[in-house]
């Protein structure tokens, strides 16, 4: 541990020109004194670190001075890719990695470019959750999956009261929510006792074109496993799978299985513009399809009550043809309006 931190000392006053010990220690989040006892180390193995006294002072490198540790071993490479999404980071365990990695990317910059990073950030974030997500703790399972999709490393996990041996190729994070892609070699064995409950969101898939007995692409909810076991014996990975291709695939798959029952309207001009908009997503390339020149467009959707929400926002811009059950309820909710308002 202080191997690590005496490192991030050097990188520290190799990437900045100087720092004060406040700063070190802020950085480090470690005492002042302890500052202190890390550069009398440093300066003792024969690192070329010194004291600036006065106005601006603090510890600084000896001009011209480069360290060699700046080459990023593997799992820093990994994390540093991961740099912008801080919050995944800390979940998944890696935090302290990537800050290594940054710290030692920073240090191999010319000092012209040392604060790009910088500049970066102040421009770039990405947000994975969804604006109304609650701040609830990532699931327990999450850091054992990140260490053995990292390790391309053999899982047996509980998953809905089976046991299942998985090689977990891939880790999604999507509106706060936590995914799990991997490869099934074999089929799940029975194990008794209730498992997780399933919930909404995609939960496990089979791409198409898999044959019966190969070794199946799956997808699971990780707030869903039950206990995790990373084991010793490791996989090797299909160089053809694409995650972002089966995320891709699998969500527009569950998307599409949502909409399951579907109504008529007919849209106005203006309603024909709205309606990518108003339409579920996995619903609209149907409903473009089906488009008649009279506005007529037939709509697939979760539930007579949600189409009732989303009929609603389209205003007088909308007919409900059938079914009558759904024309009934906006019809209702039109006269109740025009009686509020008359």
């Amino acid at each position: 541990m202080r191997a690590a931190r005496l490192m991030s000392l050097v990188l520290l006053l190799q990437g900045r020109g100087g720092m004060t010990a406040a700063e070190l220690a802020r950085e480090l989040e470690v005492s002042e004194r302890t500052v202190h006892r890390d550069v009398l180390a440093l300066s003792s193995a024969g690192i070329p670190v010194y004291a600036d006294r006065g106005r601006g002072g603090g510890y600084r490198l000896l001009e011209g001075y480069r360290t060699r540790l700046t080459g990023l071993d593997r799992a820093e490479a990994e994390a540093l890719f991961l740099s912008g999404v801080p919050g995944a980071l800390r979940e998944m365990g890696l935090q302290e990695v990537a800050a290594t990695a940054r710290l030692k990317a920073a240090a191999a910059l010319s000092p012209g470019l040392r604060d790009a990073p910088a500049t970066a950030a102040q421009r770039f974030h990405l947000d994975a959750p969804g604006w109304f997500a609650h701040d609830s703790p990532p699931p327990p399972q999450l850091a054992p999956l990140a260490r053995a999709v990292w390790g391309d490393r053999r899982v047996t996990a509980g998953y809905k009261g089976r046991t299942r041996t998985l090689e977990p190729y891939g880790l999604v994070l999507k509106a706060g929510a936590w995914y799990l892609a991997a490869r099934s070699p074999s089929p799940p064995s029975p194990r008794p006792g209730p498992g997780p409950s399933p919930g909404p969101g995609p939960s496990s898939a089979q791409p198409q074109g898999q044959s019966a007995g190969q070794a199946r692409f799956l997808l699971f909810r990780v707030d869903r496993f039950g206990e995790i076991a990373v084991r010793d014996d490791v996989f090797v990975r299909d160089p053809g799978f694409d995650l972002a291709a089966f995320w891709a695939e699998q969500s527009a798959a569950f998307g599409h299985s949502l909409l399951r029952t579907s109504i008529t309207l007919r849209l106005t001009e203006a309603g024909l513009r709205m309606l990518r908009h108003v339409a579920d997503p996995a619903a609209l390339p149907d409903a473009v399809a089906s488009l008649q020149p009279d506005g007529t467009v037939r709509l697939r959707v979760e539930s007579i009550e949600i189409a009732y929400s989303q009929v609603l926002r389209f205003g007088p811009e909308a007919e409900v043809l059938e079914p009558a059950e759904l024309r009934s309820m906006v019809a209702e909710a039109a006269a109740r309006m025009t009686a509020l308002y008359r």
